[in-house]
């Protein structure tokens, strides 16, 4: 399965100026594509820091998504973070030169900064963007604003190979402890079902939530039904006999 890293930038995120929405849409998606999120960190416009944590993904994950810092003001450093973490220059790409020109009517040094990017990326165009999105490697290099961020999230992803996975779920009644012992026993005869436990208490009567995933549907229900037979399962007060 393609597996994929989010490195979110930003001073605004880590204070508490503004609330992370992109992390939770491209959970959201990247799952929906059959892409395995591995990793998502948040990290401040520090380039060591963004050259670090670049560099690293990159080379342990297929798709590398970066949110922020690609403006034109002094805090916007994703883009020279990228170059160096791959050890390359930041240069003009004159094409998005002649864009920003052509689509900016006050395009002045600080907007022209934008077409800035590290030597050898690669452009995305979308009929439905203006400014197209860059790619070095496989690192995708997406602007934080919320709104634009997913528009272009979405031009990269039609690009995207991934897998379907299947998914299920069983409720119990029982204590986690109590069921530890039987989830290793589906764990061992399904290695391949990705399986979770996840103890409520806020809704109603203490339950156990016991999710199961996998790219195989006949093993994910074989695993839910084997599951459904070893636990006792939670019955919503709803739905229970008077």
């Amino acid at each position: 399965m393609s597996t994929s890293s989010i490195i979110i930038i930003g001073n605004e995120i880590l204070s508490g100026k503004f609330p992370d929405e992109n992390t939770p849409f491209l959970i959201h998606r990247l799952k929906a594509l059959g892409i395995q999120l591995a990793r998502a960190v948040v990290i401040p416009d520090v380039l060591e820091e963004i050259e670090r944590e670049v560099a690293w993904s990159s080379d342990r994950y297929d798709y590398v998504v970066t949110t922020g810092g690609v403006g034109p003001t002094h805090d916007d450093m994703t883009m020279e973070g990228v170059a160096r973490a791959f050890e390359v220059d930041l240069v003009e790409n004159l094409s998005l030169a002649t864009l920003i020109r052509e689509k900016m009517s006050r395009a002045n040094a600080a907007a022209l900064r934008m077409a800035l990017v590290p030597e050898g990326s690669r452009l995305v165009e979308d009929t439905d963007l203006w400014f197209p999105l860059v790619v070095k490697e496989n690192v995708h290099i997406l602007p934080g604003v919320p709104g634009l961020m997913r528009r272009k999230f979405e031009s990269a992803a039609r690009l995207w190979v991934g897998r379907d996975l299947f998914s299920a779920k069983v409720v119990s009644s029982e204590y986690e402890t109590a069921i530890a012992d039987r989830l290793e026993q589906a764990v061992a005869r399904w290695p391949r079902v990705e399986i979770g436990s996840y103890p409520r208490y806020e809704d109603g009567p203490r339950h156990v939530i016991v999710t199961m995933e996998g790219e195989s549907e006949a093993e994910v229900e074989a695993c839910r039904g084997w599951l459904s037979g070893a636990l006792t399962l939670y019955v919503p007060a709803s739905q229970r006999e008077p």
